[in-house]
């Protein structure tokens, strides 16, 4: 059985599991994609027992991230004077300016169409004109159109070129 197989078919309950067993959803995140490396790495010579082979080695691996975590919260009480840094808060005016932006850019773009929508997005995150087409179900020369407008009327919408000015 190949590896994506067995990822489907056990990854689910395998999670289920860890995360009871750890009682941490994030740590059994962890746990079960460190199990899945490891049978990519070295899987058991008896396929037939993989399930089993499969929990046993979750179980350890959490016991040994439950210790780990355990001694770093010991270390950390013990010289907290030693313990990394971390940012510093943003200022709450930024803060506060970014919140308001992307509320005004969501409102924004909820006033596009679904089509303008999905195509600015998909080229934002990077798709070919090729395959922007592909998705909503149009040509591929019409998409740099499609793009054009949908950004025209999404600076319209924010009221980037009043912003813009002297």
């Amino acid at each position: 059985m190949s590896l994506a197989e067995l990822f489907a078919r056990h990854h689910v309950e395998l999670y289920r599991y860890a995360a009871r067993f750890t009682g941490d959803a994030d740590l059994a995140e962890d746990v079960v994609q460190d199990v899945f490396v490891r049978l990519a790495e070295r899987p058991p010579a008896d396929e037939e027992h993989v399930r089993g082979w499969l929990f046993r080695v979750a179980t350890t691996v959490a016991v040994d991230a439950m210790r780990t975590s355990r001694r770093r919260a010991v270390l950390a009480r013990a010289w907290p004077d030693r313990m990394p840094m971390g940012d510093p808060a943003p200022d709450p005016a930024v803060s506060a300016e970014r919140s308001e932006l992307r509320r005004r850019v969501r409102e924004a773009l909820q006033g596009l169409s679904e089509k303008e929508r999905a195509v600015l997005l998909m080229r934002e995150e990077g798709f070919a004109h090729r395959e922007i087409a592909q998705a909503v179900g149009t040509t591929t020369k019409s998409v740099g159109t499609m793009i054009a407008r949908a950004l025209e009327k999404l600076s319209r919408r924010l009221d980037l070129d009043a912003e813009d000015g002297p």
